[in-house]
């Protein structure tokens, strides 16, 4: 056994990003020659079926696939989730999870590894599946800009090998053995123990909104000039969607893991509250413009940076490090993934001033919805807002407040240099432009009447099933 693991050792942790230079970077998602191949052979046979007499038969097929297809989906409460077929510590104890995880080793034992390996690269395979137009004049500003992607945005990707994964942040049962694993647990159960409701109920939250990755993967892939229209494509585009999307899954994966862990919520619910949350999707203004796209995805990076690195310190503060920790990286990745959105708008500014502007307005005008805003566990309060009262729990723990939003506009404006527009604006652009500027003035006077309405009101608490619908003050 020691010499077939010295034949194959354990991946190693990431080394610091430091250790890897551009070229580095650049290499490891370099396109592959391989798949680019079907797309420089020309076939174009396919293109008939997108002319609009063969997509006006999914119209007409629509009040059929109302009726003979939507009924195929389960509803929620109907679906089994994980928790339903695995030993879970909130429900056994840490004994009985215990008894119940060394049951399950003793009978994974007696699975061959040529079983083993078709069961892994299933596994693959499953977590690989959850993967307003403009005109020509204004896409083609992406094609043109490709080469600056290239060059600008794809080397803040990690290479897969530096990057962290899961199982470098909390206990592995294959590394420590049975014994180690249910020490580790006990440890991390201890630690977990201290965390208040109202951080558990945002840590969930931010779980949920990790989660719900194939509603957002499929947001980029519907901006027209940068979506990947093959699945593999070799575009800078593309390439970047597929890699941003490979990161953030890792995200939901090690939050869940360690709310599993901690033994403190109440999984199930957790988990159809994911699944109704991916079933209703997200709201999103101008969805297929790539313009309010990545204005969009901008300010929710560094919304969710904010948000994790404050669960992260407040994690610190009640004595979690692990907690600390998950959360320290996850909040990393959002500031490099921010970094690279806020790089693409800014060449925006620069290339297309007015049309980047105007987008921002529209954007603010709008107001930036939360992805996760159609979030729903199927049993919150009567008459309730399950995602309004978690955002309520975020602004008195201080994990999101009112104030962070309006700082990510006073910042947005700032880094792309919103008020130093001159030349180039049309009278709408520069309209816009006044519009955006004076918007963190608005939305503090905004700030201040909503404190002080909330401080006229009573304490409201509000039960969350997610921690077995335990009471927390909003």
């Amino acid at each position: 056994m020691a010499a077939d693991m010295n034949k194959c050792s354990p991946a190693p942790p990431p080394a610091d990003i430091a250790a890897h230079d551009r070229s580095a970077v650049a290499s490891a998602i370099k396109p592959n020659k391989k798949k680019q191949q079907h797309e420089e052979e020309g076939d174009e046979e396919w293109l008939r079926y997108l002319e609009p007499s063969k997509l006006e038969v999914f119209d007409e097929l629509e009040p059929w696939a109302e009726a003979n297809v939507l009924p195929l989906l389960k509803p929620v409460e109907a679906a089994w989730q994980p928790s339903d077929m695995l030993p879970d510590p909130a429900m056994l104890g840490a004994d009985g999870f215990h008894a119940a995880c060394s049951e399950l080793r003793a009978r994974a034992a007696g699975i061959p590894d040529a079983h083993l390996v078709c069961l892994v690269g299933n596994m693959v395979t499953e977590e690989a599946l959850v993967s307003h137009a403009y005109p020509p004049s204004k896409l083609e500003v992406f094609d043109q800009l490709e080469p600056w992607a290239e060059a600008n945005v794809l080397p803040l990707l990690k290479p897969v090998d530096a990057a962290w994964q899961p199982s470098d942040m909390l206990p592995d049962p294959a590394m420590l053995g049975s014994d180690g694993f249910h020490a580790a647990c006990s440890e991390l159960r201890a630690r977990a123990a201290g965390i208040p409701d109202a951080h558990l109920v945002c840590l969930v939250g931010n779980m949920v909104t990790e989660e719900a990755l194939p509603t957002y993967q499929s947001i980029p892939n519907r901006f027209e000039g940068v979506r990947d229209l093959t699945g593999d494509s070799a575009t800078a585009w593309a390439r970047w969607i597929r890699g941003w999307s490979a990161e953030e899954n890792r995200h939901g994966d090690v939050l869940n893991r360690y709310l599993f862990l901690s033994g403190r919520v109440d999984m199930r619910r957790v988990e159809g509250t994911v699944h109704r949350l991916i079933q209703s999707g997200m709201v999103m203004n101008a969805a297929r413009s790539p313009y309010h796209g990545f204005i969009y995805v901008a300010f929710q990076e560094r919304a969710t940076s904010i948000s994790h690195g404050n669960t992260a310190r407040l994690a610190r503060e009640h004595g979690d490090a692990v907690l600390a920790r998950v959360c320290g990286a996850i909040a990393s990745d959002e500031k490099r993934h921010e970094a690279a959105y806020t790089r693409v708008v800014g060449k925006l500014f620069e290339v297309d001033p007015d049309g980047a502007v105007r987008a921002l307005a529209y954007m603010m005008r709008r107001r930036i919805t939360m992805p996760a805003s159609l979030m729903d566990d199927g049993c919150h309060t009567p008459g309730g807002d399950l995602f309004a009262d978690y955002a309520a729990v975020a602004q008195q723990a201080g994990v999101y407040r009112a104030s962070d939003y309006r700082g990510i506009v006073e910042h947005l404006i700032k880094q792309w240099r919103v008020e130093e527009l001159g030349d180039g604006l049309t009278g709408e652009g520069r309209r816009a432009q006044e519009y955006v500027c004076a918007l963190p003035h608005k939305i503090r006077r905004l700030e201040e009447r909503a404190h002080h309405r909330s401080a006229q009101r009573p304490t409201k608490s509000v039960p969350f099933s997610w921690i077995f619908c335990r009471p927390v003050n909003l």
